[in-house]
């Protein structure tokens, strides 16, 4: 099967260096109208600058592919407006947006500012919130979205150092999982790409030679992947140094322990079966969960009938 975006269009947010700029390249080369969003600023988020932006679309321009650059900060809505609003002046529609963007102010959480924390948030989070938003009613109107939101290890696994990071990340799989179901009957599919790559965010962080195995353009076939029109809905793609992995949450069955019972020592009691994975499964929705501690209550009242 042959991968093309011919017709589409697509804004990929930080897209000026790194990931971003890899993902916004092949996408043109693949046939997209891209909009090159990046603000420009250091890896802490500080300045402003629209060169790398401005190179990436000359890039896609001398290949013979359409491009727009907007240096909107994605943390602040307005902005982010404007850049939706040329985008629809320009090409009339929005099809794929990669929500890249992102920054790092890494300390550990007894020395780290609140200030750190919120602005981590704030791009991260609120980033990918008010792109998507400011591209949701467009992509109901057409029938048709591709999201990929952009996740981390940092957040499904912990990492020493980025409480700040780890929390957006992992907050935006709770973004992700929502949409999948609000925007399915209108074709929107919305993903998420936990990349490993060699960027300005990992540079002081791993030694030249494991950095020049994390090469960008791996996770660019990843992000790809979710961003095309056959992609899956609702999928956590691992991508890095060429290997590629799926992340999935899954739920016990668990136990039932009735009114009488119910207190601590119960729960500890019974941890060996509520831990029991030999059932576990992949929830579509958190009414999924309700439905089935009631289903174990009323299956206990029926039994004691």
């Amino acid at each position: 099967m042959s991968v093309n975006f011919e017709g589409r269009v697509a804004i990929v947010t930080g897209a000026g260096n790194g990931l971003g700029r890899s993902h916004a390249l092949e996408l043109a080369r693949r046939g997209a109208k891209v909009v090159v969003n990046d603000l420009g600023g250091a890896r802490d988020g500080s300045g402003t600058s629209s060169e790398a932006a401005q190179e990436v679309v000359a890039l896609i321009e001398e290949m013979g592919g359409e491009a727009l650059a907007h240096g909107a900060n994605v943390a602040k809505f307005d902005e982010v407006q404007d850049m939706v609003k040329q985008t629809m002046d320009k090409w009339g529609r929005v099809d794929i947006l990669i929500n890249n963007a992102g920054i790092l102010r890494d300390k550990s959480f007894a020395k780290m500012e609140i200030a750190d924390f919120q602005l981590v948030m704030d791009v991260h989070l609120m980033g990918s919130v008010n792109c998507t938003k400011a591209v949701w009613d467009i992509m109901r109107e057409q029938n048709y979205g591709r999201i990929v939101m952009t996740t981390s290890s940092s957040g499904m696994y912990g990492n020493f150092g980025q409480s700040n990071y780890g929390a957006a990340k992992m907050a935006v799989l709770g973004l992700m999982n929502t949409l999948v179901l609000e925007g399915a009957k209108y074709d929107i599919r919305v993903n998420a790409l936990a990349p490993t790559a060699a960027t300005r965010m990992t540079e002081d962080l791993m030694p030249p030679e494991i950095l020049a195995m994390l090469q960008p353009e791996a996770v660019t076939a990843g992000a790809l992947t979710l961003a095309h029109e056959d992609a899956p809905n609702r999928f956590i793609l691992c991508a890095g140094a060429g290997g590629f992995a799926s992340t999935r949450l899954f739920e016990t069955d668990g136990v039932f322990i009735p009114k009488e019972e119910q207190s601590p020592e119960a729960v500890v009691a019974q941890w060996d079966g509520l831990s029991d994975i030999s059932k576990q499964a992949e929830l579509e929705s958190g009414s999924k969960q309700t439905e089935k501690f009631l289903t174990k209550a009323m299956q206990y009242l029926e039994s004691q009938k």
